[in-house]
């Protein structure tokens, strides 16, 4: 593996596990959809471009990034739509307004 894959990987686990830690202590969904965010739009872009790295240009490597691409696209829409819906359910937001 090369050094810049290994960096890669290293950075994106560590924020995937920091990420982890917050989610076990927060308290309510907002909190730990705020916390989730990182893993998603960046810990899993690292780890998916370290590991395209280590395999070089073949169709695993495709299907690799394809995935991250995937991720780090609907994940912020799917975060931003349960919000959403957490705050109406609190009352936070009104009913009547177009979703």
């Amino acid at each position: 593996m090369t050094l810049a894959a290994q960096i890669l990987v290293f950075a994106g686990v560590f924020i995937v596990l920091a990420s982890a830690v917050g989610l076990v202590r927060a308290k309510d969904l907002l909190t730990r959809l705020h916390l989730l965010a990182p893993a998603t739009t960046l810990g899993a872009p690292l780890i998916g471009i370290g590991l395209v790295l280590v395999n070089g240009v073949q169709l695993g490597s495709g299907a690799i990034l394809a995935t991250v691409v995937l991720l780090a696209v609907t994940s912020p829409i799917l975060q931003a739509a349960t919000a959403r819906l957490e705050a109406r359910r609190r009352g936070e937001i009104d009913e009547d307004l177009p979703a």
